[in-house]
């Protein structure tokens, strides 16, 4: 986080990616409109924000027009398994393959050579091998990228809730998760912030690292790290025991509560940007032509305050960042302005 992708499957594959720890939806098959395209979509985990990319991808492909069937996959955070669902989609050789967050598109980068890939919310693909500029695709890859302000969620962190110890959770084997990590230290040295950081390899270890972090910061920093978000539950329940107030990245996973606030983009709107893209190569166009897409209009984004978490921290929100709250939870409901 910091922190950033539809077709028939083969179904001989299945057994063997499920035995992975991999899960797989129902085939989904639109009315006829365009011709019929195969396309696969793979995500690294399965959490609100990566869904909400799936959905805008499917629902953008749909909407061009296309009779799309999908074979969706969940890699359940297992990087064996995501090697198994590239090579599964290179069998199927469908039209395009889809890779949401950067394991699933590494995956899919090194397994696919001749068929285009998409992929989605990688917060660095040139840190992460996919391409070698942003200013366009590189031979069969091209996709979206989660890149957010990091040096100004940090500063907007320390004017709201006055820290002066920044607490860091990242996944030491995600190249993303890396690259945010330059961006945090970067952060925290322009906003005078000392800074805590504590690496994981699975969620599994979400609870623990944050009962190690919680004590020694001020309060913590969540980019958009898939392997953090999808254990976030217990770092809420951690930070919120202590009264100390989580910032985060990502808007979609903080909608249930528990995060002081929470600055981002849209990722049901990521994922229909992503999904544009996906429409582009179906209609002819070579990746290699395509720009990595960023989410930079302000309509993109969304702003969530936590008035519960906010009254457990004993912070109270500036006039002006309520009137510009996209979401504001209360009384744990979520209202949306």
């Amino acid at each position: 986080m910091k922190k950033i992708v539809t077709s028939v499957a083969a179904m001989i594959f299945f057994a063997a990616v499920v035995s992975a720890g991999g899960t797989k939806d129902k085939k989904t098959v639109q009315p006829a409109g365009k011709q019929t395209v195969k396309i696969g979509i793979a995500k690294i985990v399965q959490h609100p924000a990566l869904d909400a990319v799936e959905q805008g991808i499917i629902d953008a492909v749909n909407d061009a027009g296309f009779n799309a069937v999908y074979d969706r996959q969940n890699a359940n955070g297992d990087v064996n398994t995501a090697a198994q669902i590239a090579a599964q989609f290179k069998t199927e050789k469908v039209d395009v393959a889809v890779g949401i967050a950067t394991p699933v598109a590494v995956a899919l980068a090194n397994t696919i050579k001749d068929i285009p890939i998409v992929f989605g919310t990688v917060t660095d693909p040139v840190g992460a091998g996919l391409v070698s500029t942003v200013a366009h695709g590189e031979n069969n890859i091209t996709g979206m990228s989660d890149a957010i302000p990091t040096e100004a969620h940090i500063k907007l962190f320390k004017e709201i809730a006055g820290i002066q110890t920044l607490g860091y959770i990242y996944t030491s084997n995600e190249a993303n998760s890396i690259s945010a990590l330059a961006l945090v230290k970067k952060g925290c040295e322009e906003a005078g912030l000392k800074l805590v950081t504590q690496s994981i390899t699975t969620s599994a270890e979400v609870k623990q690292a944050a009962e190690s972090i919680v004590n020694r910061c001020d309060g913590i920093y969540l980019s958009t790290d898939n392997t953090v978000f999808s254990a976030l539950p217990s770092l809420v329940q951690v930070f919120g025991k202590a009264k100390k107030p989580i910032f985060s990245g990502d808007v979609t996973g903080a909608k249930e509560g528990g995060c002081l606030m929470a600055s981002g983009f849209n990722y049901y709107k990521a994922g229909r940007a992503t999904g544009e893209m996906v429409v582009k190569i179906l209609n002819g166009s070579k990746p290699a032509d395509l720009p990595v897409r960023f989410m930079t209009e302000p309509s993109d984004s969304d702003l969530l305050l936590d008035m519960d978490a906010a009254a457990n921290c004993g912070i109270t929100f500036p006039q002006e960042y309520i009137d510009k709250a996209t979401f504001i939870y209360k009384d744990g409901k979520l209202t949306e302005k």
